[in-house]
């Protein structure tokens, strides 16, 4: 059975409880960080540490809990040797529902909990992803990493239903993101095309290391909206996320995406990125 932390102690994952008024629970006021595990060491951390010091201020939550000794004993006591270690911090739990928050504060609810999957061997980074397009429809502001996933887990299933591994969604015919990833291309003329990092899609960590790869590679890199007209006459198309790093995408919609198999740059990139997390 797994250990997680909650709240300053380390408890069996079947005795780790939160309250009904938990307003993460009631109202979605929760952040969160998903960050990779690799030859048993949580990695990237200073990059998900400043993005979650923003997502805390943007949902009015404080927490000044020392995540990285946290992560690394709740690593140890699992044995975790590759995967994901998650966090995340709410609201707190007030003693009653109501939309606002009491005045003089209440403790923010903090867990964490590990997950044992392969990041390295993924099956799907030799034949590519299946995705298909969904409109957009989630809530405006989604450059911060709160718990408000009810459309992405949806799309999630829209996309299972259909037979797809994924979606990408699309807002005015252009591409903003998978339901949880950063989307990238490859077009026409070899350029890295990514989504600009504004209000409408999640600042990525892993978008952060593949764009600097990518550079290093002499691979031009263009930060933009790319159309679905771009993604359909692009040499590849991959995404990128703290979950299953850097994963081609093969298919979209049913349409090949260049040769329809995955990229020689994508596999480049993932490799490298592997390597360099491996290394950090």
């Amino acid at each position: 059975m797994r250990t997680v932390w909650l709240n300053g102690e380390f408890l069996p994952e079947d005795q780790a409880k939160v309250s009904v008024f938990d307003r993460g629970l009631l109202f979605a006021q929760g952040v969160y960080e998903v960050s990779p595990v690799l030859d048993g060491k949580f990695r990237n951390w200073p990059h998900h540490a400043a993005r979650l010091e923003r997502s805390k201020a943007l949902t009015r939550i404080s927490d000044d809990t020392d995540w990285p000794t946290v992560l690394a004993q709740l690593i140890e006591r699992n044995n975790l040797t590759e995967g994901r270690v998650y966090l995340q911090i709410t609201g707190g739990a007030p003693a009653d529902r109501d939309f606002l928050a009491p005045v003089e504060g209440v403790p923010a609810t903090r867990f964490a909990f590990t997950q044992d999957a392969p990041l390295v061997d993924l099956p799907k980074a030799e034949t590519g992803l299946k995705v298909m397009l969904h409109p957009e429809g989630r809530w405006a502001i989604r450059s911060a990493k709160t718990t408000q996933l009810l459309y992405a887990v949806l799309a999630k299933e829209a996309a299972r239903d259909a037979g797809y591994d994924d979606a990408w969604l699309v807002d005015n015919g252009m591409v903003t993101e998978q339901t949880s990833a950063n989307a990238h291309i490859i077009d026409a003329r070899g350029v890295l095309v990514s989504h600009p990092v504004d209000h409408g899609v999640l600042p990525g960590v892993t978008r952060i290391c593949v764009l600097e790869i990518a550079r290093d590679m002499g691979i031009e890199v263009e930060e933009r909206a790319f159309s679905t007209e771009e993604l359909f006459a692009a040499r590849e198309a991959f995404v990128s996320a703290a979950g299953s790093l850097v994963l081609p995408v093969s298919e979209v919609d049913g349409r090949p995406i260049g040769n329809g198999g995955p990229g020689v740059l994508t596999a480049e990139i993932r490799r490298r990125y592997i390597a360099r997390l491996r290394s950090s």
